[in-house]
């Protein structure tokens, strides 16, 4: 019921009804003043009771307590009235709006029913009440209309309930869907700089990759380069450093270009790890004319090719930082296969350094941060021990998982 319908049947329709009923109450029984006077009284005592207790106390009609009161009073006068003249059950339905509407459940059955009983009186009012079938056809009536309105009343309650639940639904729905709505633009969200943040860590990552092998190819082989025209210049054998100069050109353009494509290292592709290192140790002992000393232990076996380009690029970049600041007269080279890892070792007698004092620059030590870059890349672990006047030793070690 709307909130623009239903203060009308209860503000003015009872009043019309009353007015109506008195009316015809005046034409009935004008010839006979004693009981009109009584009729009279009644109405205005209905009327004024609805007046007091509803029409003038707005705030009252939401209270469960002062409308109780109001309607039992009102049906208390109803009665009285419709037990004097039957017709004023014609404002029983009155009685079944304030009833309805301002009543909670069950409280409202205790009212519909009185009312009901109210109307059935007037509607049975002609059938004699002298002989049981008289009172059993009246107790029909009065059962009739209290069994069809609290069973209607039943209904209007079952209304409510189940309108109430669809409209908690819809209120859950909506909430849930609102709720959804916010999870997937927070989803979408998140996606985005989850996208955004593997572009940037692919960026570096590749940045890092191009940086370590451009250290490991060029940067060491023109270093390899300089070194032999440096020497050429002061030697008489100067053939022999030109020919050394170009061999490392050479092979410092074909890593290149196999960086580029992230390709194996070219040792590797036709040999194995030890093989490999002893030739880029052999090498590197007869360009730099330092004896190095090459030790395998344990049984070799094929790995992964990013952790054999690892301990590869990790010996060739030991042995670069040994023929830069080392001045050392020996080194020693050992590659060892564990049952879970493989570790590089590579020592010197050099001059050594203080690790703790050593900071990567352009000048040297970008080499190291390399190093371990790619070593822990692997989940595997570097070490550098040193002291000055005592040597260094570097140690990396790798997963030895199979290939």
């Amino acid at each position: 019921m709307s909130e623009q319908a239903w203060p009308v049947r209860l503000t003015v329709v009872p009043y019309v009804l009353l007015a109506c009923m008195t009316a015809v109450t005046i034409l009935i029984k004008r010839e006979q003043p004693g009981s009109l006077t009584v009729d009279l009284v009644l109405c205005a005592l209905i009327a004024l009771w609805t007046l007091l207790m509803f029409t003038l106390r707005p705030a009252w009609r939401t209270r469960t307590r002062p409308m109780a009161i109001f309607i039992a009073g009102f049906i208390l006068l109803l009665a009285v009235l419709v037990v004097r003249d039957p017709w004023f059950g014609f404002l029983t339905p009155a009685g079944y709006f304030y009833t309805f509407i301002l009543l909670s459940w069950p409280v409202e059955l205790i009212g519909i029913g009185a009312v009901a009983v109210i109307a059935g009186w007037a509607q049975s009012y002609d059938i004699p009440k002298t002989d049981v079938l008289g009172l059993l056809g009246c107790a029909a009536v009065i059962g009739v209309n209290v069994a069809g309105m609290c069973f209607a009343a039943w209904l209007g309650r079952r209304g409510e309930v189940l309108s109430q639940q669809r409209q908690d639904a819809v209120d859950a729905l909506t909430q849930t869907n609102r709720r959804l709505e916010a999870t997937l633009a927070e989803n979408a969200n998140l996606h985005e700089q989850l996208l955004t943040q593997a572009r940037e860590a692919g960026i570096i990552d590749e940045r890092q990759r191009m940086a370590r092998e451009i250290h490991d190819t060029l940067a060491q082989g023109l270093t390899g380069i300089v070194t032999q025209l440096q020497a050429a210049e002061h030697s008489d054998d100067w053939r022999r450093h030109v020919t050394s100069a170009v061999g490392l050109a050479r092979e410092s353009l074909t890593e290149a270009r196999r960086s580029v494509h992230a390709l194996r290292p070219q040792p590797l592709q036709s040999a194995t790890l030890s093989e490999a290192i002893a030739d880029v140790v052999r090498r590197w002992s007869a360009l730099h004319g330092i004896d190095v000393q090459l030790t395998t232990t344990g049984t070799p076996r094929v790995m992964t090719p990013e952790a054999e380009s690892t301990l590869l690029r990790a010996t060739q970049e030991a042995l670069v930082n040994v023929a830069k600041y080392a001045q050392a007269t020996r080194v020693g080279v050992t590659l060892s296969y564990m049952e879970k890892e493989v570790a590089l070792d590579v020592r010197d007698d050099g001059v050594g350094f203080d690790p703790a004092r050593s900071v990567a620059s352009e000048a040297g030590g970008f080499g190291l941060v390399a190093m371990r870059q790619r070593v822990e890349a692997l989940n595997g672990t570097l070490s550098v021990e040193s002291e000055p006047g005592l040597g260094t030793a570097i140690s990396a070690t790798v997963p030895g998982a199979s290939a």
